[in-house]
This record gives structure tokens, sequence and C-alpha cells, in this order.
């Protein structure tokens, strides 16, 4: 990762920037609902900002990531789900959504998760390239589980052991 960028907690004063970011980078390629309104709020009992990193470049967020407890279950609270993930057109390639995963699930570990799932659409290669990269594995598959712009899209489920957080597998 470029040495000028620095991933930290998100902070309220954040979110306009993190949601500027998300409609600046959103397509059907990586996001099967609807583009967020300009007056949307972000963060929200199922998104706290606690559960948010941001990836800043000088004074300019250029990623984020969102984990969160995968249900409110107790039986399961060893489980944490990556909701969310972007970075700006511009920092791509430099290793910054790589540092992001890492550091969700990093902070996922140190407060005792054991495991990180995460959810990919099928025809986003791309980003599930990069989670291969973060020791991602595919977990299972819903077929046609969206239909976007008139074409079926599976939804790919992934998965990764935070128990022993070595270095990740190389796609």
């Amino acid at each position: 990762m470029a040495s000028d960028v620095v991933i930290r907690p998100a902070r309220a004063e954040d979110e306009r920037e993190i949601l500027e970011l998300l409609r600046s980078v959103w397509s059907r390629v990586s996001e099967p609902g609807p583009e967020r309104a300009a007056d949307a709020a972000l963060f929200d009992e199922r998104h706290p900002v606690e559960g948010f990193l941001v990836a800043e470049r000088g004074q300019r967020l250029v990623g984020y990531v969102a984990q969160a407890p995968a249900s409110p279950l107790e039986t399961n609270g060893h489980v944490r789900h990556i909701q969310g993930l972007a970075v700006l057109e511009s920092a791509r390639g430099s290793g910054v959504g790589q540092a992001l995963v890492e550091a969700a699930c990093a902070a996922a570990r140190a407060g005792g998760a054991r495991r990180m799932n995460l959810r990919v659409l099928g025809h986003n290669g791309p980003a599930q390239q990069l989670y291969r990269r973060c020791g991602f594995a595919v977990v299972g598959v819903l077929p046609e589980e969206f239909l976007l712009d008139g074409a079926y899209v599976d939804d790919v489920w992934m998965s990764r052991s935070l128990s022993d957080l070595h270095e990740p597998a190389q796609a």
C-alpha cells in the first residue's frame, strides 16, 4: 500500500465524505441496491460508526470498509460480516482495498471474532480476486439471486478464518 495512506477508525464527521465516496463509485457491478440519495444517513443502529474504517490520503478519504456482527444472536457473536467496501477509482490498484480488508479482519479478531464473512456479486471479478488475496474462499453461491439491468447475477458468499491471521493466500 502507498505509504501516504493511513487507515483509521471512522468518525461521525466522516459520514458525508463516505457517502460522497459511495455515490462516486456506485455501479451495478458492485451494488444490487439503489444508489443512495444525497441526503441519506449512513451511520445507524445496523451500521454504527464504530464498525467503519477509512483510508485517508492527506485530508481526503480514498476508501472505507464496514464490518459488523453477522447477526444479533449470541450463538454466532464470534462471526463478523463485511457490510461494505469502496475505494475511489484513482486509488485502486495501490493496495488500499487489501489494507482496508486486512485492517477490518484484524479489528474483528481483536474484538474476539473467529470468522469474517462477506457477500459479493458474481460478476464482480476484481472484488472476488481482492478477497481471495486477503485469504477468503467461496463457501456458497446463490444462483441468479439478483436481476440487475435485465441479467441474473449470482450472490457469492465468501469466508475467512480469523483464528490465525497468517499471510493471505495469493490469487
